[in-house]
C-alpha cells in the first residue's frame, strides 16, 4: 500500500512538472533588435527593424499572442525615426492602451511630438 501512494505521488508531481504555464507574451526578434540597436547603433536601418518587428506581430496575431511591454513603444519609435509620424503615434497610443503604467512615459514622448 505504501508503494501505491509513493507511485501516485510520483506521477502526480511529474505531471505537473510536465505542463508550463503558456507564455504571457511573444517575444520574437524584439530582444535581440533592441539589443543590437543600443550595442551597436547602426547595424540594423530602422527600415529593417520595422520589417522584422512587423513580421513577428502577424505571426502573433496569427497565434492570437501578445506582444511584451515596450514593443509598441518602440515600433512607434522606429517610424518616428523614418518620418512616418501618423503611424508611429498609433503606435504609442496602442502601447498606452495595452499597457496604462506606461501612460505617463507615452504622454510625454507625444507631447514631445506636437512640439516638433
Amino acid at each position: 500500500m505504501k508503494h501505491i501512494f509513493t507511485a501516485a505521488a510520483l506521477v502526480s508531481a511529474l505531471a505537473g512538472c510536465a505542463s508550463r504555464p503558456p507564455n504571457l507574451y511573444t517575444w520574437g526578434n524584439y530582444e535581440e533588435l533592441v539589443y543590437a540597436s543600443h550595442a551597436s547603433p547602426g547595424s540594423i536601418p530602422p527600415e529593417k527593424q520595422i520589417e522584422i518587428l512587423e513580421a513577428d506581430f502577424h505571426k502573433a496575431v496569427a497565434k492570437d499572442e501578445r506582444m511584451p511591454p515596450g514593443w509598441h513603444a518602440n515600433l512607434g519609435y522606429l517610424y518616428l525615426q523614418i518620418g512616418r509620424v501618423d503611424e508611429g503615434r498609433h503606435e504609442l497610443l496602442n502601447e498606452k492602451t495595452q499597457y496604462p503604467e506606461s501612460g505617463v512615459f507615452v504622454d510625454r514622448l507625444l507631447a514631445n511630438l506636437k512640439k516638433n
